[in-house]
């Protein structure tokens, strides 16, 4: 074995000694001669106005984003998180590190949760160069804002020179507690369609010409149509919605992009003209220049930018579904604003396929060339040979992106990380992994502690990738060494699909075959064939692991609405999960009747689909016509979205009622239900609300038995 690999392997040991825990007894330490950098990272709670009004905000070492962490390949890190919180626990993931499992993060998967009031050392070898992040895989509280960047100078320096660089850290922010929007999303609530503009309507579809679209999508029982979740109050670079990229006429800057958002893409464009890529999630591409390109969340793109000669001009950062922007302006002069793309239209799903087609197309910038493009994925090429060894097994393991927007449940192949965890491969195999996207919404999938290879049509130059975007009805196909051990993470990495159950833990089986190879020629540039293969000492076991902590279990939530109006009440309380619900619904009527009556269901619901329920429990009343009675009974949604219940009761009687709600604009919808009952004979109601707030609606209708009225609907 020559000198060179002996050194190679040696640095690949050093990066896989025993764990760095406080409380382990074990810490790694540097080798001889090895430089150590050092940092303290504080979380805590603070008091701050990232969208312009005072929040709570979980900030490191006091601001939003935390620091950069700055290191030299080779380099030993030792990074003392602090959780400075009162209540929370917290957590701190080393996005696109290689690095021993015990420091990758995840709570109680690989590393344990960090206690309120405690510190945690993470102590690791910077194995490979690049641009990458970290972030807290705690709950939510990377919407909250525990992330950061990190920057790792290569040994030789950069391949492509700059007179300068800067790190430009993406995020977005919502003033809604986060924990709140999430159950926001999984009750249903469109209210964060109207804060992006991009609810869709009855009005709205005749404006833009796609009645038809609109009311085909409804006979065929598909919900709307839409490419975010969340709606934001603030999309930020840096912590502010504009910075300025420093720098003289003429130079060269090298620009360390983070997307660190935890739910919105953003197209990039520049009024210099075409963007010039040098480095994609890290590794260096051969420079390639493209005028407009989608970056997923959780990506780290490296630009090369000339600062012109003349004119202010502007990076725009511009979100996917067109509710807002952020900005980065470079040079001095007359202001030139950089090309805005279309906002979507939701209305026709072919405009949501077209970026589908296109990548089937021979041309590679095919996609870009779309007025809203897709990723520059065809166009990135390795500056190196990344073949994978032709001498080890192979295995293809197919996940499909599945997603019910109706719940919102997201999951692989239909089944959350609570109901399935694990993904089972063997050391020493290569893992080819294709990723159906069988939903409308796009998905950045990172996989923890490996880099994969993205085949994309550049053979064996195709670009090593730690996250990838998979858009709409399309495929992606990576593949990648299994030269790790014990648990890695895997899942999407728009937060709310993460946390509601699109993940999995990538778990090492017995080994197979020889071990991996290390090769001197591919550390250099962190090829996946060789960063990750150092091998694992004997003593680094999952003991110190307990489960799969918060994704242990599936998210449940409570939530209601009640409306109170001048003639009668209706309301509904229910505790949710993806598959359950218990449910508290009542109807209190009190006009045009000698005294209040009332009819209360107790049930327990089972959710199969979006189009079919079931359910049983218990209905009280004082209807004279009626007794108390158990029940059991179906929903069927029927085309054009209407609902069809039917019951039966243990007194015999059946009842069928038939339900629509029509929306006319984004915040006017009028409604209308009846039912036979074969003990109550028919009854029936019709009205309108209109959306005020988030949490209240103005509200009208008229009851076949207690009359017109008006009052509010209240959310909760």
């Amino acid at each position: 074995m020559s000198a060179w690999r002996l050194f190679i392997t040696f640095l690949a040991l050093s990066a896989t000694t025993a764990a760095a825990c406080d409380t382990c007894g074990k810490n790694a330490q540097p080798a001889p001669g090895q430089r150590v950098v050092e940092y303290d990272l504080h979380i805590d709670e603070h008091t701050q106005s990232p969208a312009g009004r005072p929040v709570r905000v979980l900030a490191i070492n006091g601001s939003i984003p935390g620091p950069v962490l700055r290191f030299r390949e080779g380099d030993f890190a030792r990074i003392r998180v602090h959780n400075d919180l009162k209540n929370e626990e917290t957590s701190t993931h080393w996005h696109g590190l290689l690095l021993p499992n015990k420091e990758d993060g995840v709570p109680h998967v690989t590393t344990p949760p960090i206690k309120p009031g405690t510190t945690h050392t993470f102590q690791f070898t910077l194995r490979h160069s690049g641009t990458y992040w970290f972030h807290s895989h705690t709950h939510l509280q990377e919407q909250s804002g525990v992330y950061g960047g990190i920057v790792v100078e290569p040994r030789g320096g950069e391949p492509v020179k700059a007179d300068r660089e800067q790190v430009l850290i993406l995020s977005d922010w919502t003033d809604t507690d986060p924990m709140e929007a999430m159950r926001m999303l999984m009750r249903g609530s469109d209210y964060f369609g109207l804060m992006r503009r991009n609810s869709q309507s009855i009005l709205g579809a005749w404006k833009r010409g796609n009645l038809k679209d609109y009311f085909r999508r409804e006979w065929d029982r598909m919900m709307p149509m839409d490419v975010s979740d969340v709606g934001y109050h603030a999309f930020l670079i840096n912590g502010q919605r504009q910075t300025r990229i420093e720098g003289r006429p003429g130079e060269k800057v090298r620009l360390r992009i983070i997307n660190a958002s935890a739910a919105s893409y953003y197209h990039l464009s520049s009024s210099a003209g075409p963007l010039t890529i040098i480095a994609a999630d890290g590794p260096p591409v051969q420079p390639v220049s493209v005028p407009m390109f989608l970056m997923g969340i959780a990506e780290t793109y490296d630009l090369l930018l000339t600062i012109p000669k003349s004119g202010q001009h502007e990076l725009r950062f511009t979100t996917q579904d067109g509710s807002g922007h952020s900005s980065a302006l470079f040079g001095k002069g007359e202001p030139h604003p950089a090309p805005v793309p279309p906002r979507p239209n939701l209305y026709q799903m072919d405009e949501m396929l077209n970026l589908a087609l296109e990548e089937q197309e021979d041309d590679p910038r095919a996609s870009l060339k779309l007025s809203r493009p897709g990723s520059p994925y065809r166009l990135l090429k390795a500056i190196e040979d990344t073949s994978l060894p032709k001498n080890l097994p192979r295995r293809k393991i197919t996940l499909h992106l599945t997603g019910d927007m109706n719940r919102y449940i997201w999951s692989f192949d239909g089944k959350t990380m609570a109901q399935q965890p694990y993904v089972l491969i063997k050391k020493g195999e290569i893992i080819e992994l294709e990723l159906v996207n069988d939903s409308m919404m796009h998905h950045p999938i990172h996989l923890h502690g490996h880099f994969f290879r993205l085949l994309m049509g550049n053979g064996a130059r195709s670009p090593l990738k730690h996250t990838v975007d998979v858009p709409p009805m399309s495929t992606r196909t990576v593949e990648f060494e299994a030269n790790e051990a014990h648990d890695w993470m895997f899942h999407c990495h728009i937060l709310y699909h993460m946390m509601s159950g699109m993940a999995r833990v990538f778990r090492y089986e017995d080994e197979v075959g020889a071990n991996a190879s290390l090769r001197p020629d591919a550390l250099q540039h962190a090829d996946s064939r060789s960063l990750a293969t150092a091998p694992t000492p004997a003593d680094q076991t999952l003991t110190h692991a307990s489960g799969l902590g918060e994704h242990q279990h599936d998210m449940s939530y409570l939530w209601g609405a009640a409306s109170i109006q001048s003639n009668m009440s209706e309301g509904l309380l229910t505790w949710m999960n993806p598959k359950n619900d218990l449910q508290l619904a009542w109807e209190v009527g009190w006009e045009r009747v000698d005294e209040p009556q009332y009819e209360i269901d107790l049930l327990y619901q089972r959710y199969f689909n979006m189009n079919f329920q079931a359910f049983a429990g218990y209905r009280l009343t004082n209807d004279a016509d009626a007794k108390d009675r158990g029940l059991i009974g179906i929903n069927y949604r029927l085309p054009l979205m209407a609902w069809l219940n039917v019951s039966l009761d243990t007194e015999g009687d059946a009842r069928f009622t038939l339900a629509k709600r029509f929306q006319l604009t984004p915040r006017l919808g009028v409604w209308g239900d009846v039912f036979y009952d074969t003990g109550t004979r028919w009854e029936w109601s019709a009205g309108a609300d209109y959306t005020l707030t988030r949490h209240a609606s103005l509200t009208a209708s008229y009851h076949s038995d207690y009359g017109l009225g008006a009052g509010v609907l209240i959310r909760f």
